[in-house]
């Protein structure tokens, strides 16, 4: 056994600690900054997807659905029957064949009448398998909107269901191949209602930065109006930027839209170390710098170590005693602490320098964590440590 803080073998040290190298590599290899459409930094403030929820069932199971002790299932399918002049005793009712689910779809920016989109259907008792069964007409409503209300309608789903996997159980045996429960039914529901947005009417829009950063909003917004040879961007914060619409009808500010976002921006991100101690793995961004300083690291290592041995084992007889000479191994914990070195890191320019310097001590990756909050916390690490 070792504890921890032990210098690894040359296999784990290789294994471990070349992940590294080869995980920082890949980071070295790119250039510190790669020019980006503002489209894939940027996205539109209101021109984004609407959640969507129903509650519906799902039929012709075969032995699948939910048991009769699903109480909500007996009264959605005999409120289902009602509705369509069939009086049933609930008591009577056997829901085997039928199934209880969440139906969700996500509602696209600018979706028109008429349009269909992907839903997925959940189970929502305790059946154990929706392969081959039909989802049946169920109205889908934003998350907030009451179900009294046949106005919150915006879209209804329908259609047959495919799960593709399988569960087959016999006696007390079973097998079950992915995810039974949920399905996915693409084009399943059709858009009844659209969403209205103000795209055509209002006199600017804001560009919303994924990832928030002054220096980034700046630069998108010089893009913009160099772009257009006028001042029609303002950079407002660290994540909106301020685009004056143009004049004209929408096939204008379609064109004037589609220009923005084409436009080449470097974006700008701050100097970050992430690191995962469970697993090991660090990733270091372009911009982390390390300042001269010193380091030492030593290592406590136990080693278990075999002897053989003979020993001798006394039989008592009718006679007299027997002595036979009998083979025992000894195993003995010999715990040895490697000298510290110091080493001394020079200022680092590049993310390759940084990772040479941290391999050059011999140690594993969680031990080069310890050692980046070491630094951290002497300032000599020019960066933020984020743990996942």
């Amino acid at each position: 056994m070792r504890r921890r803080g032990q210098k690894c073998s040359s296999e784990a040290l290789f294994g471990t600690c070349g992940l590294l190298l080869a995980v920082v590599g890949f980071v070295c290899l790119a250039p510190a900054a790669q020019a980006v459409r503002i489209k894939d930094v940027c996205s539109i403030e209101g021109m984004r997807d609407n959640h969507l929820v129903g509650y519906g069932l799902v039929v012709g199971l075969k032995g699948t659905g939910d048991k009769r002790q699903t109480g909500f299932t007996v009264q959605t399918l005999t409120a289902f029957l009602r509705k369509n002049n069939i009086q049933v005793d609930p008591t009577t009712v056997d829901v085997k064949n039928v199934a209880a689910v969440m139906v969700t779809a996500d509602l696209p920016p600018f979706a028109r009448q008429g349009m269909r989109i992907d839903t997925v259907v959940s189970s929502m008792g305790d059946a154990t398998d929706l392969q081959g069964g039909t989802l049946i007409a169920t109205p889908l409503r934003p998350a907030t909107a009451s179900a009294s209300d046949p106005a919150q309608i915006y879209a209804i789903a329908q259609g047959n269901i495919s799960t593709g996997g399988y569960a087959v159980s016999q006696a007390e045996s079973s097998v079950v191949k992915n995810h039974p429960n949920v399905a996915l039914i693409p084009n399943g529901a059709i858009i009844e209602r659209e969403v209205k947005t103000a795209f055509a009417t209002k006199p600017e829009i804001n560009l919303l930065l994924h990832n928030p950063d002054f220096t980034t909003s700046v630069r998108v917004a010089d893009a913009i109006n160099k772009m257009f040879g006028k001042e029609v961007a303002i950079p407002r914060n660290a994540t909106a930027v301020a685009v004056q619409m143009p004049e004209g009808g929408a096939s204008e500010r379609v064109n004037f839209v589609a220009q923005i976002e084409n436009l080449d921006v470097t974006p700008d991100a701050p100097a970050r170390v992430v690191y995962n101690e469970r697993t090991g793995t660090i990733v270091m961004g372009s911009n982390v710098r390390i300042a001269t300083c010193i380091i030492t690291h030593g290592n406590l290592i136990l080693k278990t170590e075999k002897r053989e041995a003979a020993a001798l084992a006394v039989t008592p007889g009718l006679v007299g005693q027997t002595t036979t000479a009998v083979g025992v191994t000894e195993q003995r914990v010999k715990a040895t602490e490697e000298p510290s070195r110091f080493r001394v890191m020079q200022e680092s320019v590049t993310v390759g320098d940084i990772a040479h310097g941290l391999n050059a001590l011999g140690v594993s990756a969680r031990d080069i964590i310890s050692i980046l909050q070491a630094l951290k916390q002497c300032g000599a690490l020019q960066a933020d440590l984020v743990a996942m």
